[in-house]
C-alpha cells in the first residue's frame, strides 16, 4: 500500500508551548505547533508552527527547513550575525546552530525538520 500524501491544509490541533525559562530572553512568546507528519524513523517532521513575539536562545541539533507564512523573525548567530526573514521567504537553519530566535512581529511558518540519528554523524 502506498502511504498518502499529507496535506497541510488539514493538521491536527496546535499544541501550545512557551520557551523554556532557562533560554527566554525577554517577551513572553507564545508558541503554537501543529505537527502534521512525522516519519516512521522518528527522524523527520513537518508541520506549523507560530509564535508571539520575544527572543529566546536556541541551539539545534537538527537541520530544519522554514517557509515564513507571516510576521517577521530575526535570528542572531553567536558570532553576531543577523538575518530577518519575513512572509514570503525561506530559510535552512543547519545543525550546530548556535544564537537567538526574536519574534518581532507575531509569525507563522511551515517547517521540515530533519535529525540524524546518532549513528548517522559518527
Amino acid at each position: 500500500m502506498s502511504p498518502e500524501i499529507v496535506s497541510f491544509e488539514k493538521l491536527p490541533q496546535a499544541e501550545r508551548s512557551t520557551p523554556a525559562a532557562d533560554r527566554l530572553i525577554s517577551g513572553s512568546p507564545v508558541q503554537q505547533i501543529s505537527n502534521g507528519y512525522a516519519d516512521p524513523s522518528g527522524q523527520f517532521f513537518a508541520g506549523r508552527w507560530s509564535s508571539t513575539p520575544g527572543v529566546w536562545r536556541v541551539r539545534y541539533t537538527e537541520h530544519e527547513f522554514c517557509h515564513m507564512l507571516s510576521g517577521r523573525v530575526r535570528i542572531v548567530s553567536d558570532n553576531g550575525t543577523a538575518t530577518e526573514f519575513v512572509a514570503g521567504q525561506s530559510f535552512v537553519v543547519p545543525a550546530g546552530f548556535a544564537g537567538t530566535w526574536e519574534v518581532i512581529e507575531a509569525a507563522t511558518k511551515l517547517y521540515a525538520v530533519f535529525e540524524a540519528s546518532t549513528s548517522d554523524s559518527a
